[in-house]
């Protein structure tokens, strides 16, 4: 018979290796995703959350937060020119489409105009307008 410790420490166990066998899972899973895959993805999770933040989504005043816009788009600014090189233009085109368009919607919602050049992501991409 086992004592609640013990028992406690057999869960633990059990938890740890079956923690180590997703993580083993996963990092199989992601060493067979292509470069190109796992940089348009975060690409456009990156677009996804900063349109939210834009107002863009179903709950505009609940959501809008131009602060967290603002970090969102540099990074995707920071990530697209990094990575167009990388994935071809077929890819990198329409993300860079949809980062200027995530640009002017942050210029119409903020109150106070960025100067030119000086928005969320131009450093990486130059003036927007």
């Amino acid at each position: 018979m086992t004592t609640p410790d013990e028992q406690a420490d057999l869960r633990h166990e059990r938890w740890a290796q079956q923690e180590r066998a997703a993580a083993s899972t996963a990092t199989r899973d992601i060493a067979d995703v292509p470069a190109v895959e796992v940089i348009t993805t975060t690409a456009v999770h990156l677009m996804s959350a900063a349109a939210v933040k834009l107002g863009l989504a179903d709950d505009p005043e609940a959501q809008l937060d131009l602060d967290e816009a603002r970090k969102l788009i540099n990074a995707l600014a920071g990530l697209i020119t990094a990575g167009a090189p990388e994935i071809s233009s077929a890819h990198a085109s329409p993300l860079r489409d949809g980062l200027r368009s995530l640009q002017l919607a942050f210029r119409e919602a903020s109150p106070i105009q960025d100067p030119i050049g000086k928005g969320p992501g131009e450093k990486w991409t130059g003036p927007v307008t």
